[in-house]
């Protein structure tokens, strides 16, 4: 088995962090799965593909609330930037084994899709819409009010 669970390989903005996933294999291939138990941070509710999105376009580009979010790029690649309205930090998620968690009041933006890539997105909370901050001068006037 490779991809030590507790192993987190980066850690951003705001407690964002990038971790990999346990990895077992043998001749019929390989398997990265998660277990959520106190180990993960946070019981999904639900969970969203992002596929299809052209080369030059940006997807997220909000932050939210409450919610947390898991994200893994299950095919091709793309880049993410994590912010807490301090610290901006980009992140490649390029393998299946490779997580990056985004706690809530993090500005999230991914872009830079592979023509193949899948984004799962692992989220702790049923869509709110009251939850998205999705102009970044209230997401920064909320890191400050609250910091």
């Amino acid at each position: 088995m490779s991809g030590d669970p507790a192993q987190i390989s980066w850690t951003g903005p705001g407690g964002a962090f990038l971790k990999s996933v346990p990895v077992i294999g043998d001749w019929r291939g390989r398997l990265a799965f998660t277990e959520y138990d106190a180990a993960f941070p946070f019981r999904p509710l639900r969970h969203f593909l992002v596929f299809g999105v052209p080369a030059d376009q940006r997807r997220g580009e909000h932050a939210h609330l409450l919610c947390h979010q898991y994200l893994i790029c299950v095919a091709g690649s793309c880049a993410a930037v994590v912010d807490d309205g301090t610290r901006r930090e980009e992140v490649v998620l390029d393998r299946p084994e490779l997580g990056l968690y985004m706690p809530p009041m993090i500005w999230g933006t991914q872009y830079r899709y592979s023509p193949d890539a899948v984004l799962l997105v692992l989220a702790s909370h049923h869509y709110d819409p009251a939850d998205y901050i999705r102009d970044y001068q209230d997401f920064l006037a909320a890191t400050a009010a609250n910091g």
